[in-house]
């Protein structure tokens, strides 16, 4: 999908970290892969921007690294819940505007909740794709992936479609999509008519190809 262009650094270079990871990097995004792991650093080599061997619980380390200069860091530390917690602290005392950190358990969660976490994920809820894609998109808020070639996104209406019917907008004709339903607030358009005035910051539930979806992301973004 196309996206803003931004800078990430993934903390924790496992099934979860990694895909994550090598998502971002097919998304165009700027990756420093970071792992206490030599080997698994060494995956990521030719796959992130940057590949860091390095103790994220060492806030000199990640100082030196300029991780407060990032968008967003992601926090995919494996079993050590001890340093997933102290390197979250960490970046938050430091001034990261953005952490995602991924959650062994409830309790884990909850005091990563405590200290500060933007989102918190349980892998065995969210997969790294779907992840990657939101955090790496301004304009699409939940992604779920049917197949190599399309998807069902959430995208969020800007001033670019606002006051437009979905009669005149058409992005059936335009794009290739179908727009499923509307979200207002607490209120869901199934199978919206085509009379229905797009409101600024309604959620559309679009389903189509990925190149189309990519299409009509940049016309928003225009």
């Amino acid at each position: 999908m196309a996206v803003q262009k931004k800078e990430f650094a993934v903390i924790g270079l496992g099934r979860f970290g990694g895909s994550i990871c090598r998502e971002l990097a097919q998304l165009g995004m700027e990756v420093m892969a970071m792992d206490i792991d030599e080997e698994r650093v060494n995956e990521f080599a030719n796959i992130a921007s940057h590949a860091v061997i390095a103790d994220s619980t060492d806030e000199m380390v990640l100082k030196s690294l300029g991780i407060r200069n990032f968008d967003h860091v992601v926090v995919a530390i494996g079993d050590n819940i001890q340093a997933s917690i102290l390197t979250t602290l960490i970046l938050k005392e430091l001034g990261v505007e953005n952490i995602t950190v991924k959650a062994q358990n409830d309790y884990h969660e909850k005091v990563l909740r405590k200290i500060g976490a933007d989102q918190i994920v349980h892998p065995e809820r969210d997969m790294g794709r779907r992840i990657a894609n939101n955090i790496a998109s301004n304009s699409v808020l939940d992604y779920l992936e049917l197949s190599d070639e399309h998807s069902i996104v959430e995208i969020i209406a800007n001033r670019a479609i606002s006051g437009q019917t979905l009669q005149a907008l058409n992005v059936r004709a335009r794009f290739g999509l179908n727009i499923v339903a509307i979200k207002r607030g607490r209120e869901i358009f199934v199978s919206p008519g085509a009379a229905e005035p797009i409101q600024m910051g309604d959620i559309l539930i679009v389903i189509g190809a990925d190149a189309d979806i990519d299409r009509f992301e940049q016309f928003l973004a225009k």
